[in-house]
């Protein structure tokens, strides 16, 4: 198909028409609530508190949140398995962890109402990505333990649409079921996207006559040139959606198809705050910190999300505040030779490079006393021009964009392990 007008917007549920008094209102009872409750019966947060010297009651306004402690990813971990849970562990209908590949999982529980509300949320965001009751949605994220597939599926049904749960793998067989099945939406990391989009070459299918009209994509960050190659390849509206488990999971915010110009956040749910990621000074961009508003089983109180972005005024739902997208981790963000480096810094510069795929990694290696970072990045199938050149043009927009010098190394196509989930961009060999 090719790349039309955006459905128009459905009607709104009550909350998405309320006015930003009223959502500022409705969020300063519910996070008195919250904090109230987090502190008689989540003992982390009942001695965090103490030690900072403020009680629920200090909280008078949005604005005094600020006084309160953070909530780190380290807090939950020490907490391992059930002690961040402020319900009894028989009111806990699920569980979802992460995969505790640097530490402990951080383990996520979820009563019978937050299940409901997640669906709802879901729900919600397909809706706002221009998705209808009785669409056929294709879920390729990853069920199980993570909270992509799950949430997606059930906020899907929530709709009132037809879930094809495929789950992540396979893709020749991902491919054939589109092909198939015919959905209207698919649901799936932006980079398993273009490793579905290679597939399609392979058993000679047209992307653009595929009856995908929406794509929903989340879970890593990506960028606008990332969105016109799927737009482009696919003929669909490319639509941003953002979680992560310790808040809940997809859903906590996502774009609207009619403006595609940032996140709305699901504000009525969660409180959102910017801070300096090194000091935690309230900033203007930064760290995003996220506070829940409605959750049971395991609310959190400032979580320190790690995501860098900056908070906007809303405009396709005026009441609510958008969120740009994420630029990158602090996590993942890169120190070459003193130089602070994201990938997604270097994808925008790769999309940008006549002939490169969006297929690369960064290795990182130090084979003396200085970093050596080495983008190997695919060229693109069919390219007959001169590969040399094209890795030359992108070293030196990387030299002059990004402020650091880089070797290029522009491989065959289908050279680098295809992600079927989120995608490893960065190798580092360095000896720290």
């Amino acid at each position: 198909m090719r790349l039309g007008d955006p459905p128009a917007p459905q009607e709104l549920d009550p909350l998405e028409r309320v006015s930003r008094d009223e959502l500022v209102a409705l969020q300063l009872e519910r996070l008195r609530h919250t904090l109230a409750y987090a502190y008689a019966n989540v003992p982390l947060y009942r001695r965090k508190f103490d030690e900072a010297g403020v009680r629920p009651s200090d909280c008078r306004s949005p604005d005094d949140l600020v006084s309160f402690p953070f909530t780190t990813k380290e807090d939950l971990r020490s907490c391992y398995p059930y002690g961040m849970f402020a319900v009894p562990r028989e009111q806990v209908v699920r569980i979802h962890a992460s995969s505790g590949t640097t530490g402990a999982p951080t383990v996520v529980g979820y009563t019978r109402r937050d299940i409901d509300v997640w669906a709802d949320l879901m729900a919600r965001s397909i809706r706002a990505s221009g998705g209808r009751p009785g669409d056929v949605v294709h879920v390729a994220y990853g069920y199980g333990l993570f909270t992509g597939g799950l949430g997606a599926h059930y906020g899907a049904e929530r709709l009132g649409c037809t879930v094809v749960p495929v789950s992540g793998g396979m893709t020749p067989r991902q491919v054939r079921l589109i092909a198939d099945l015919r959905p209207d939406i698919v649901m799936m990391t932006p980079s398993y996207l273009l490793a579905l989009l290679d597939e399609f070459a392979v058993q000679g299918l047209d992307p653009r006559a595929s009856s995908p009209r929406i794509g929903i994509f989340g879970a890593e960050p990506w960028t606008e040139e990332m969105r016109a190659e799927i737009e482009e390849s696919f003929g669909l509206h490319a639509v941003d959606i953002y979680g992560l488990s310790e808040v809940m999971g997809p859903g906590v915010a996502c774009e609207c198809v009619e403006s595609k110009d940032g996140l709305h956040i699901w504000e009525d749910h969660f409180y959102p705050e910017t801070v300096d990621p090194f000091t935690g000074e309230p900033a203007d961009e930064g760290e995003l910190v996220l506070t829940s508003l409605t959750k049971e089983a395991m609310p959190v109180i400032r979580y320190r999300t790690r995501d860098l972005t900056r908070l906007l005024p809303g405009t396709a739902r005026p009441a609510f505040r958008r969120m740009a997208r994420v630029t990158g981790r602090t996590d993942d963000m890169i120190i070459v030779r003193g130089v602070n480096v994201f990938p997604t810094q270097v994808e925008e510069l790769v999309l940008r490079t006549e002939g490169l795929s969006p297929h690369f990694q960064l290795h990182l290696t130090r084979p003396e006393r200085l970093d050596v970072m080495t983008v190997r990045v695919e060229a693109r199938p069919g390219f007959r021009g001169d590969r040399a050149k094209a890795g030359q043009e992108l070293g030196r927009a990387v030299k002059e964009s990004v402020g650091v010098s880089v070797e290029v190394e522009v491989v065959d196509p289908e050279t680098l392990e295809r992600s079927v989930g989120k995608l490893k961009r960065v190798i580092d060999k360095r000896d720290n």
